[in-house]
């Protein structure tokens, strides 16, 4: 599908500045029909902000007949324009990440879905994705119970509970008390060369929410960290894992949220296995 782009400049209650987040929009259009309604997902980036990399994959997509929403979640610091993948960038972008307070972290994802729900052209059925930082804070969207499924890609600070000011975040404290309980599906994606998260880590997640019965699946690959990013990816980009992964996460949205399925009920019995 052909997709079209634009942006909200949407108020916020925890930027002491004042300043609005800005939510990239990138809509599917079909011709001749425009009415055509389609799920939504927020796509969160790494700690460059909306950089053309995130574009792309967003862009992607949303030509697959999503509602793509695109927060720039360093507001409090600095317009929305991407950080550049160098030295200065890396180092501003780290500095910010510690600096955002956790709760607005939340408040942008919060944002973010109360948009797509908004707009005429989403049916309301809400997924996150995003990778690095963005993975972290897909997996925190998954709190909202309007996100019905999240696609985390090496997500950082998850094991080592270091997210923003103080560095003292509460995500697997959550999952252990019981907040993604009965709630959306949630898949994590780590390259097992990944020196960002290592392998205790990484153990660490999958058995937290394995305790927890959350409703996940939990893959490793053979890569590094960044290795969707297709540009500036230091060596690390796989093409081909890329795609074999993105049309998992394709899957995993067109079964959650692609369809309107109703309520939620109780377990149903299996089917009987036939041999």
């Amino acid at each position: 599908m052909l997709v079209t782009t634009r942006y909200y400049d949407v108020p916020t209650k925890l930027d002491l500045n004042g300043r609005p987040v800005r939510i990239f929009v990138i809509s599917p259009s079909v011709q001749n029909y425009p009415q055509a309604k389609f799920p939504g997902v927020i796509v969160f980036s790494e700690i460059y902000q909306v950089t053309g990399p995130v574009e792309r994959f967003a862009g992607q997509i949303a030509s697959h007949g999503y509602v793509v929403a695109c927060p720039s979640v360093y507001h409090e610091f600095q317009g929305p324009e991407a950080i550049p993948y160098d030295v200065e960038g890396t180092d501003r972008g780290n500095k910010y990440k510690i600096e955002k307070r956790v709760e607005a972290y939340d408040e942008d994802a919060t944002l973010a879905t109360d948009l797509l729900m908004s707009l005429e052209n989403c049916t309301g059925r809400i997924g996150a994705t995003g990778m690095c930082l963005g993975g972290h804070l897909a997996f925190r969207a998954a709190f909202d119970p309007r996100v019905l499924a999240s696609v985390c890609f090496f997500a950082t600070d998850i094991h080592s509970a270091t997210l923003g000011r103080g560095k003292n975040d509460d995500t697997l404290v959550r999952v252990r008390k019981g907040d993604l309980a009965g709630k959306g599906e949630l898949v994590i994606i780590f390259g097992k060369q990944d020196t960002h998260v290592p392998r205790s880590g990484r153990d660490l997640i999958r058995t937290t929410l394995e305790d927890a019965n959350v409703t996940a699946s939990f893959l490793e690959v053979q890569a590094q960290h960044a290795f969707i990013r297709d540009e500036h990816s230091k060596g690390r980009w796989d093409a081909a894992l890329t795609r074999s992964l993105f049309t998992f996460m394709l899957e995993v949205f067109e079964r959650t949220i692609g369809r309107d399925l109703g309520p939620r009920g109780g377990n149903s019995e299996a089917p009987e296995h036939i041999c």
